[in-house]
């Protein structure tokens, strides 16, 4: 718990034991791979749109965790601008998740949302204790992701209607690691008590 300063200067909520991470959610699918990628995410993107507007209702916040792609000299509105532009694999996906003003925002250089980011002083000031991880992809970010937040004692939602691969088969697997090595709750979004989880 921070000691010294507890007040995020303004941010809203200043408190909030749940916390919602759209990982990677912002990206312009333009790999090898993204546009098999796309054909899952864009169901994904629908189900996670709708858990969001949840979330937001029983006061869960929001956190964008994206990956930089190595634009080192990029920020978040950059990033976001950039996956919005005519021709980008990943414009639809990015449509129907755009961030809304109090939402937060965090940048990674690698795979885990914790390596050399902001994500556990933000979530320190949150006092967070439950995360619930969505996003891109099940069987790498998101994983990763995961089990370091496993390692700091998170409890873990990963609703699997809110993940995609680019293999449906390396999700199904990602999935049951998180369940069984990282006792992740695998509760379908539709299903999540939110109003509880609050």
């Amino acid at each position: 718990m921070p000691t010294k300063n507890r007040d995020l200067h303004g941010n809203a909520p200043d408190e909030a034991s749940t916390v919602l991470l759209l990982i990677d959610v912002i990206n312009d699918l333009e790999f090898d791979g993204g546009e098999a990628l796309l054909a899952a995410a864009l169901p994904m993107a629908e189900r996670l749109a709708a858990l969001k507007r949840r979330a937001r209702a029983a006061g869960i916040p929001a956190v964008y965790v994206n990956d930089n792609f190595g634009r080192w000299r990029s920020d978040f509105r950059t990033l976001l601008n950039h996956c919005r532009r005519d021709g980008v694999r990943g414009r639809q996906v990015v449509e129907r998740l755009l961030p809304e003003s109090d939402d937060y925002f965090v940048l990674k250089p690698k795979h885990s949302g914790f390596f050399s980011t902001t994500l556990d002083t933000l979530l320190e000031y949150l006092r967070a204790s439950t995360l619930i991880l969505t996003g891109l992809t099940a069987d790498n970010c998101v994983l990763f992701t995961a089990s370091d937040a496993y390692l700091r004692d998170f409890q873990l939602v990963v609703p699997p209607d809110c993940v995609a691969s680019i293999e449906r088969e390396h999700t199904h697997q990602a999935l049951e690691h998180m369940r069984r090595v990282l006792k992740a709750d695998l509760t379908p979004s539709t299903a999540l008590e939110l109003s509880r989880a609050a």
